[in-house]
């Protein structure tokens, strides 16, 4: 029976007597012995009967209880245990084989380029099986010849193919100038055409207003000029007829009197030309407003719809030459990186035709139900060749019940022991803990185990994979607890209890409150004191033990019917 099971009640003490004092006859018991045979008769014998027969069980128990506690004890044959309090170390401990935390399986990397039909690479040199290798050292050679001409013929198709890639890549790049400038162009003609237009249709200060404006000062200047010409020509005539006036009366020359007609010509010629000037000036604006304004807002809308369309098409060709030259970039590319990956993958096939030990360890020869691993046999892509376990780092396979898997978690520490060499002890820790049950036990499917690994931290020698090893993991440390040995601890159905040393001789029956336990300690949580001494062998006392209470009440069960039934046959 489990002795972690607890019990809800609190502690009961019962002392077994072990003096050599003979037991008075007024001791009385209320638990009478178990009698399964005189029970089943109860059961068989009419009414009348069970009177009679309860009767004597009662009898019967209470002699039998006077003669247990009449026989003497001897304490010569106890062993006790002084309880003290300390630290509990809670494990599990499983059995497992040793295997290699690092077993790598060399396999071919080298595929067969030759396509002649061998299905492999030859192997031309390989280490001898079970030979000690060191990280580093060469273990294994394939032909590499027929790979090497095939890289050699590889090396001129890669450099065509990189001359082409850098003739694509400057066409592009000079196209993508190309198409900068031209476009550039098309932007700023169709800037320029609409920044005429919106000078000329500038209601302030357009091109048309200013020349509207020009013309109608000089319109205003010539309409002043007239004024001017027109008061000159009338001085110049009030002149003139002075001048004829003085001429015929004698007070004036010749010469003055020429002299005044010419001035007045003069003063005529100039009002007339004036005139004509502002006639001009008046035909020019109304040309200007009514015809040239029409001609030129339609020849700079055109300039516009022009050069707008003419940016499009430029953003178009771009397009499409840049397409076009992309397109042949892509494809120059493409060609060299599939040349320069076949090169590559050649390159890489000739430095993986050596092998060489990633790790220290042991090699051993792949089995192979075709022809064996040995030099001269060609060797396929990903064929395993050769494993390198390293045994100087090892770790435990081994399985957990389902019971304690919530007990077992990652990074546990644990201490290792090896059959083999039981003298030595190892430390390590829980690597992982499988989430679903090992599934390889088709004989036991009601038994659900996982498979756990745990590895041993320190460096190891002369381990071998398949060696059997007991781990015990360190689960839980209860610091500063009461414990006993679990021998201590007597269990029955719910009870538990043990027996401890009385003040005088006698031993004590004490019911106790368990805790965690390993498989040799259990914490005590109620019922035993520190100092207390508890009995190691309490089977020597089981002559002794009173009855159990389920016992009893099962005993009581018939005695309870019998006087019922008599109850009632007297009623």
């Amino acid at each position: 029976m489990s002795i972690a099971e607890r019990t809800a009640t609190g502690p009961s003490y019962q002392t077994l007597t072990v003096k050599s004092e003979p037991a008075s006859a007024s001791d009385s018991f209320s638990e009478p012995s178990l009698l399964t045979n005189e029970r089943a008769g109860l059961f068989r014998v009419k009414n009348i009967m069970l009177v009679g027969i309860a009767a004597a069980v009662i009898v019967g128990s209470v002699m039998g209880r006077r003669a247990l506690r009449s026989r003497r004890v001897s304490t010569e044959n106890l062993v006790f245990h002084t309880v003290s309090r300390g630290d509990l170390d809670i494990t599990v401990v499983e059995q497992g084989s040793l295997e290699s935390q690092k077993n790598l399986r060399i396999l071919c990397e080298v595929d067969d380029v030759r396509r002649d039909g061998t299905q492999g690479t030859p192997l031309i040199w390989l280490v001898e099986n079970g030979a000690h290798v060191k990280e580093g050292d060469l273990i294994a050679e394939l032909n590499s010849a027929p790979i090497q001409e095939m890289f050699d013929s590889q090396i001129q198709e890669a450099e065509q193919a990189r001359e082409r890639s850098m003739l694509t890549q400057a066409a592009y790049n000079n196209q993508i100038t190309q198409n900068q400038t031209d476009h550039a162009k098309a932007k700023l003609r169709v800037k320029l055409t609409e920044l005429k237009l919106q000078m000329f249709v500038d209601e302030n200060n357009g091109t048309h207003k200013l020349e509207v404006e020009a013309i109608k000062r000089k319109i205003d200047d010539l309409n002043n000029d007239i004024l001017a010409a027109q008061a000159s020509l009338e001085l110049k005539l009030n002149d003139k007829k002075g001048i004829e006036t003085l001429f015929h009366l004698g007070y004036a020359g010749k010469s003055e009197l020429d002299r005044s007609k010419l001035e007045f010509l003069q003063a005529e010629s100039e009002y007339a030309a004036k005139i004509n000037r502002l006639r001009t000036n008046l035909s020019r604006l109304t040309k200007k407003e009514t015809y040239e304004k029409e001609m030129e807002l339609l020849s700079l809308d055109g300039d516009m719809q022009t050069a707008s369309r003419a940016l499009e098409q430029v953003v178009r060709d771009n397009e499409a030459k840049l397409s076009q030259a992309k397109t042949s970039l892509d494809s120059s590319q493409e060609l060299l990186k599939r040349e320069e990956e076949v090169l590559e993958r050649y390159e890489g096939l000739i430095s993986k035709c050596k092998i060489y030990a990633p790790q220290d360890g042991m090699v051993t020869y792949a089995s192979s139900r075709e022809e064996p691993i040995r030099p001269g046999a060609p060797i396929r892509l990903r064929q395993h060749i050769l494993s390198l376990p390293d045994l100087t780092t090892m770790q435990v396979k081994t399985s957990v019940h389902e019971s304690l898997l919530d007990q077992v978690r990652p990074e546990m520490e644990a201490s290792i022991r090896v059959d083999a060499f039981s003298d030595e002890l190892y430390t390590g820790s829980v690597k992982q803990v499988a989430v679903l049950p090992d599934q390889g036990n088709w004989f036991d499917t009601e038994t659900k185990v996982y498979e756990t690994t745990v590895v041993i931290d320190e460096k190891v020698e002369n381990l071998k994979p398949g060696m059997t090893a007991v781990v015990e993991i360190q689960v839980e440390s209860l610091p500063n607890v009461l414990t006993v040995p679990v021998q201590a601890v007597v269990s029955r159905g719910s009870e538990r209890w043990c027996y401890v040393a009385a003040h005088g001789g006698g031993v004590d029956r004490r019911e106790t409150e368990l805790g965690p336990t390993n498989d040799r300690y259990v914490q005590v949580t109620k019922g035993i004191q520190e100092g207390d001494r508890v009995v190691l062998n309490p089977n020597s006392l089981a002559d002794q033990e009173p009855v159990h209470k389920e016992q009893t009440k099962e005993k009581n069960e018939p005695k309870a019917k019998s006087k019922e039934l008599a109850a009632k046959k007297s009623g």
